[in-house]
């Protein structure tokens, strides 16, 4: 029988480092049938005193040659049940391991200062990275805090990796003073972004939940300045976003006080928007007396957009949406190996009521498979073809494995 890949997870709660450590470790190796090739390791803040001495700890327990991870506000793994937790507020430890025949892996860490130019040539990018663009690469990035680059570190490798697939998340501190830890190989890191770049015998697909569902119509940007929208559809914004708010219902009105947000449809051309097709931004602030709306990116004259409400009723319909969309493209032959979910700490108990909700979800659709992850500031993945960082958003990295003639393979 041919090498086949192999993919676990395993996850603590033991209070103890050492105890979480040889834990997840035991599990993890025990059910692998061949040596891990790659380690993913996320530890949550509640140990934020012992980043320094996870490394070391794992190193005495485990071999492998790549490992990344970082602290999350929460870590999300696979029990001994087979289910997938989310702890959000306790020690916990989650630990996924990858047996990958075929599969060649680069890490990589990297400042913001390291970074190229926007206008330099993807040649730039690909030797900062140390990876070719050929065959396709499919990346994993962990970031440190916003002033990691990370923005412009995602325009660069959809620049000079067209046809890549990019998910991860931005480390999370859990408290406010709390400083995060990202981990690349035997190196602790406070900034920057750390990466790992997987090319050849795999495919990463996405599905990336930004949890809003549209209200109104799509609308077109016929003014604006950098983030500023100063007229939709040649009228004033202001009024017709309050045109729109008087008639929603009560119920959307309460929640359009503090949960509005705006969808940039990334298809210039496509004529039915949907769900997925939007990329969901903040807005900043308005001119009252302009009219005007500020909104968390650029937006472009000809650009449409809609408005967008976030509720958990919305962000768990958004979900199943995105999923049953997935499970319908797949291949009912093709099995996928495992999945790594990036997930905001402005998601899980505190939107739901209740905890799991986004992994039970995910497991209804995508079964048997083990799924690791954590708790971001900020969250990776495409829309629409290109890499955004998102919030309030989970992301879901499907793993697969590709067979010689470039087929899917269970």
């Amino acid at each position: 029988m041919a090498d086949q890949m192999q993919w676990t997870n395993a996850l603590s709660t033991r209070p103890s480092l050492e105890a979480a450590i040889t834990d997840v470790v035991e599990r993890a190796v025990s059910s692998l049938t061949a040596p891990p090739d790659l380690g993913l390791v996320f530890i949550s803040s509640a140990f934020a005193s012992e980043y320094s001495r996870l490394l070391p700890l794992l190193a005495e327990k485990l071999s492998v040659p790549i490992l990344i991870g970082c602290s999350g506000g929460g870590v999300i793994g696979t029990t001994t049940k087979g289910q997938t937790q989310e702890l959000e507020a306790e020690a916990a430890l989650s630990l996924t391991l990858a047996h990958l025949p075929g599969v060649n892996l680069k890490v990589f860490h990297v400042l913001a200062d390291e970074l190229p130019d926007l206008d330099s040539s993807p040649d730039a990018w690909i030797d900062l990275i140390g990876v070719p663009p050929s065959p396709t690469p499919q990346f994993i990035l962990l970031c440190g805090s916003f002033a990691s680059g990370i923005n412009d570190l995602l325009q660069g490798l959809d620049f000079a990796y067209p046809g890549s697939v990019t998910v991860g998340g931005q480390a999370s501190a859990g408290g406010m003073s709390g400083r995060v830890a990202l981990f690349c190989n035997d190196r602790l890191y406070r900034e920057g972004t750390v990466g790992l770049a997987l090319s050849g015998n795999i495919v990463l697909e996405t599905i990336v939940a930004q949890g809003c569902r549209p209200i109104g119509k799509p609308m077109q940007v016929t003014k604006a300045e950098r983030n500023i929208i100063l007229e939709l559809d040649e009228q004033v914004p202001l009024v017709l976003l309050r045109e729109l708010i008087a008639n929603l219902s009560e119920k959307e009105r309460i929640l359009a006080q503090h949960s509005l947000f705006v969808g940039i449809a990334m298809d210039g051309f496509k004529p039915s928007l949907q769900q997925g097709d939007f990329l969901i931004r903040g807005i900043l602030g308005v001119d009252p007396s302009a009219g005007a709306i500020a909104i968390g990116d650029r937006v472009r004259p000809g650009q449409r957009l809609q408005f967008h409400l976030r509720d958990a009723e919305a962000s768990a319909e958004d979900l199943e949406v995105l999923l049953q969309q997935y499970q319908n493209s797949q291949d009912a032959e093709v099995a996928a190996a495992a999945a790594l979910m990036f997930s905001c700490v402005g998601r899980g108990e505190g939107l739901y009521g209740k905890p799991n909700f986004d992994s039970e979800l995910f497991r209804q659709y995508i079964q048997d498979i083990p799924v690791g992850g954590f708790f971001c500031n900020g969250e990776i993945g495409p829309v629409a073809g290109s890499t955004f960082l998102h919030g309030y958003t989970s992301v879901f990295g499907i793993c697969r494995a590709l067979d010689l003639e470039g087929e899917k393979m269970g």
